[in-house]
């Protein structure tokens, strides 16, 4: 198949296309930096393209089997000045409806697109379990996650198949949140953010790049999927485990204020959380390679 990926070079995406090329796909990159992105992997088409114009990179979807739309502007890298919600609404946004316009206009159509969107849709709340059929909360990510997800739904009336994957917090080595954990916890000053009792939905990063790849093969697959493992847990749970699996102590709390201090109204995204299943997910019949913490975060530090 000829598999067109926007991110590709970020967390998920570098895996993912290590896996389609390993399973020898065709794989199409659109990256503001094609020079840095074919150097990093090698037998790839690299489309050079600004996410948020009309652009000659939009003819390179004509003839693609499948998109795979990851792109937008990190979430807790910086504080959440005006200038940066906007820009990270309009990178998932506006660069969605980019995705979707060169999809209308190219003469050969793939057959489905893979969005991203967050469980920010939801809210967050210490209570509350949702599902994919929850409502959308009322904060700025809800907000955000409620029109990636509407600029991503236009293309259905073109008769391109869409499935959007509900992003949990995803673990893998090098780079995500864990990678911001280690380093206190190795120096035996780890512990859980926060209260502790907030819900940590989280997801191996494997188990994500298997869910986008069934997706894109699996013509049954259409809708709103929760990609978060089956068993969230909370964040002093979560930090417990990290201890036990490095065999380090896990006790010291990082207060609230490090945290605001650090990234202002953005570390709502690890102080508060939400507890989220993957119903449909698990209804589609996909089965989590790690879908308990443990195994999980063994398979990720070598432990």
């Amino acid at each position: 198949m000829k598999i067109a990926i926007a991110g590709a070079t970020g967390f998920v995406g570098s895996r993912l296309v290590e896996q389609l090329q390993a399973q020898g796909h065709e794989v199409v990159i659109f990256t503001r930096s094609p020079h840095q992105a074919s150097n990093r992997f090698g037998k790839v088409q690299v489309v050079g393209y600004e996410p948020l114009k009309s652009g000659e990179w939009q003819n390179a979807i004509s003839g693609c089997d499948a998109v795979v739309n990851l792109a937008g502007e990190p979430i807790a890298e910086k504080r959440w000045t005006p200038a940066q919600k906007r820009t990270i609404l309009d990178s998932r946004q506006l660069g969605t409806q980019k995705i979707v316009e060169a999809i209308a206009a190219a003469s050969v159509k793939p057959a489905v697109l893979i969005n991203a969107s967050a469980i920010g849709y939801y809210g967050t709340s210490e209570t509350s379990k949702f599902n994919e059929d929850s409502p959308a909360g009322q904060d700025f990510l809800a907000e955000v996650c409620t029109a990636w997800e509407t600029a991503a739904q236009a293309v259905t009336v073109t008769g391109t198949r869409l499935v959007i994957l509900r992003l949990g917090i995803i673990l893998g080595e090098n780079g995500g949140v864990l990678s911001k954990m280690l380093a206190p916890f190795s120096a035996f000053v780890g512990g859980p953010i926060g209260s502790g009792k907030q819900w940590f939905s989280w997801v191996h990063r494997d188990d994500v790049v298997k869910l986008i790849i069934t997706a894109i093969t699996d013509s049954q697959m259409q809708g709103v999927y929760n990609a978060t493992a089956p068993n969230p847990v909370t964040m002093t749970d979560f930090s417990h485990t990290l201890g036990t699996v490095m065999n380090r102590p896990s006790w010291l709390p990082v207060p609230n204020f490090a945290l605001e201090a650090l990234l202002g109204e953005g570390a709502i995204v690890v102080l508060e959380g939400q507890q989220v299943v993957p119903t449909h997910t698990l209804a589609q019949g996909f089965e989590f390679q790690y879908s308990t913490l443990t195994p999980a975060l063994s398979s990720i530090l070598g432990s």
